[in-house]
């Protein structure tokens, strides 16, 4: 019976992040977004395309470390309230919608690495802001007990807020460093209120990933003179980080969740 329950969590977490891609990519057919700025063709990639492989491995390293998102989304979906200490069902629940969001967020980079394709590129750069939103969602439902019209609102937010692209060639950039400036003022206060110095680690080391994320990509060329970097780039490297700064995001996060029910109880 408790297994079937955590399913059905599971489920209903699924089909809330299905219907979200389904709007997208309904967004996307329409074409509306087909004059944003993005970075198409293998040039803007350090990582030489190796002849003879297929499209779906053209860039090797960068193409099989996106399989890196779908065991992390797997591995925090398979846990349960013993080893995450959430108790409460909104909990569980934003741990399972951002799980699936990792499972997904994999296969979309993928993708735009394979076809270089504008609706993918599109797609790719969209769907980042909102895990970033998720994150700060998760933060303030445990500092402020957010219930679900809140966490609607945000993410509504954040999906606009790539329509900045439309206005201006770095409208995507400016959101996306809005979200994690607020991911991060977010877990500070949640650090402050309730944290340790387990979280503290935890949260030292996200932000550490999330700084490798930014830099590394930036990067990439610049890092290619080097030999090391000339296969494994600051690309392959960056998505290392943005797979680490995931994984710490939920360990800091499940660690504080169960502040949720204590508050609840009060």
């Amino acid at each position: 019976m408790k297994a079937a329950k955590v399913n059905n969590a599971q489920d209903h977490s699924l089909w809330h992040v299905v219907g979200a891609i389904a709007l997208c990519l309904v967004i996307v057919s329409t074409g509306v977004l087909d004059t944003v700025s993005t970075e198409l063709g293998y040039s803007h990639y350090a990582e030489k395309p190796i002849p003879g492989l297929p499209g779906l491995l053209s860039m090797p390293c960068n193409c099989l470390i996106n399989l890196g998102y779908i065991f992390l989304g797997i591995y925090w979906l398979a846990q349960d309230e013993k080893t995450t200490r959430i108790k409460d069902k909104n909990g569980r629940y934003l741990k399972n919608v951002f799980a699936w969001m990792a499972i997904v967020y994999g296969p979309v980079q993928w993708v735009r690495l394979w076809t270089q394709t504008q609706w993918a590129a599109v797609l790719d750069q969209w769907f980042t802001s909102p895990i970033f939103a998720w994150a700060i969602i998760w933060s303030n439902s445990i500092l402020k007990n957010w219930d679900s019209q809140r966490f609607l609102a945000v993410e509504l937010l954040s999906f606009s807020s790539y329509f900045l692209s439309k206005i201006h060639p770095q409208g995507f950039e400016l959101a996306l460093a809005i979200h994690i400036l607020w991911a991060l003022t977010s877990g500070l206060r949640l650090q402050r209120k309730h944290g340790d110095s387990t979280t503290r680690m935890y949260l030292v080391l996200a932000s550490i990933s999330c700084f490798g994320f930014v830099i590394l990509k930036l990067l990439d060329h610049w890092l290619a003179q080097y030999f090391v970097f000339q296969r494994l780039t600051g690309h392959f490297w960056s998505k290392i980080c943005d797979i680490l700064q995931f994984h710490y995001a939920f360990c800091f996060l499940a660690h504080l969740d169960h502040y949720r029910s204590t508050k609840t109880k009060k």
